[in-house]
């Protein structure tokens, strides 16, 4: 059906219609621009494309799992990205050169003892990490306002950096040998005086590329890998002692079950151990124990008896003590007696010749000369010779 023909009534209503759509169609567009547009906003925020940054580079062996676009971080967040891996050449002491870049204001914490690392979280991604200066000079120059105005040539801060620690170990020797904070912090106020004092001779325009050493680590999965190496080797030793604890065990068992055995068989001395404690429960019962009544009453009957014998022994003693007494004044009188009378000792050896000329004769007497006989013996036999051949 023509537009001609349709009645003015659907004409309006059509062109109201055909309005209605076209503003729809406008707002939903407008919508949608501004909706890419904000997305577009935030991903360059995200990104840094409005935020001034710089660039760096630093030198691997072993760039696997890096790749350009991953976030470089610098204290645990993002501050910058990966642009790009470059291979250097087979000579060169580095396999691969990694660009990256630092966004403002964080390049302010990069200085010239800062390193790159490679890190890795626990799936195993690795990303480049740098670490906050400590003693050294900031890598990007700034005016009063906060500008970055020249960028650190880092062979010239290199050079400088080993001069200023050469001087200072000359110069306090026991402050070096400690390299402790106080000695970084005067490495640091040294260099932050050379680089004041000459300027154009440290820092240069902000396209320069700024070198920061590495400090490569192993991924997560190559320590994994050793890891499992070492437990690998590991391994049999493990299992030894797995045998041994096995066999410790196995003989624990056995002397448990002997120890129930054992106590099995102890139990009646227990008992009578029990029994016999029971006993001692009052005072002295561990004297009536060891020393019984008729022990103790025989004890005393030896005991009595044994002083009585002391006793007689004591009066024996005394009696032989007086006899001895008795002796010593018998013998002393007849000493006494000889020194006084020098012939008493003949007078004696006449009598005991005399004595023995009567029993002589009193042997040949006939009455008593049978009292004296000899035993008769059989006559001993008479030697026999030999005749001469």
């Amino acid at each position: 059906m023509a537009l001609q023909d349709l009645t003015p009534q659907l004409r309006t209503r059509l062109s109201r219609m055909e309005r209605a759509v076209g503003w729809f169609v406008i707002l939903a567009t407008a919508m949608l621009v501004f909706g890419f547009g904000y997305y577009i906003f935030q991903l360059a925020q995200r990104k840094g494309w409005f935020t001034p940054k710089f660039k760096y580079q630093t030198g691997l062996n072993n760039a696997a799992g890096l790749k350009p676009g991953q976030p470089v971080k610098l204290m645990g967040n993002d501050v910058g990205e990966i642009t790009a891996i470059v291979p250097n050449q087979p000579d060169a002491f580095f396999g691969m050169t990694v660009y990256f870049t630092v966004l403002k204001p964080h390049y302010g914490y990069v200085w010239d003892d800062s390193k790159v690392k490679v890190s890795s979280d626990f799936l195993g991604n690795r990303f480049l990490e740098i670490t906050k200066g400590a003693a050294g000079v900031p890598t990007v120059a700034e005016d009063t306002n906060k500008a970055p105005q020249a960028m650190l040539r880092w062979e010239v801060a290199r050079d400088a950096r080993k001069k200023v620690i050469a001087d200072l170990h000359a110069a306090s020797p026991d402050l070096a040998r400690t390299n402790g904070a106080g000695f970084d912090w005067m490495v640091m106020d040294q260099l932050k005086r050379l680089a004041q004092s000459e300027p154009k001779r440290f820092y240069t325009n902000l396209t320069e590329v700024y070198w920061i050493n590495p400090e490569e680590s192993p991924a997560l999965n190559e320590r994994l890998e050793r890891v499992a190496n070492q437990i690998e080797q590991a391994l049999p030793t493990i299992l030894n002692l797995t045998n041994q604890l096995a066999t410790v065990l196995s003989n624990s068992a056995v002397l448990t079950a002997n120890l129930n055995d054992v106590a099995l068989h102890a139990r009646p001395a227990v008992s009578n151990l029990a029994l016999f404690s029971a006993q001692l429960n009052r005072p002295g019962a561990l004297g009536e124990l060891l020393l019984p009544t008729n022990l103790n009453t025989r004890l005393d009957a030896v005991l009595g008896d044994a002083d009585l014998a002391l006793l007689s022994a004591n009066t024996n003693l005394e009696t032989l003590d007086l006899t001895l007494i008795h002796l010593a004044d018998l013998t002393s009188n007849l000493n006494h007696q000889v020194q006084m009378n020098s012939n008493i000792l003949g007078g004696i050896s006449t009598m005991v010749v005399d004595t023995d000329d009567l029993v002589q004769g009193l042997k040949r007497h006939w009455l008593l000369r049978s009292a004296f006989k000899k035993p008769k013996t059989n006559k001993p036999p008479e030697k026999v010779t030999s005749p001469k051949m």
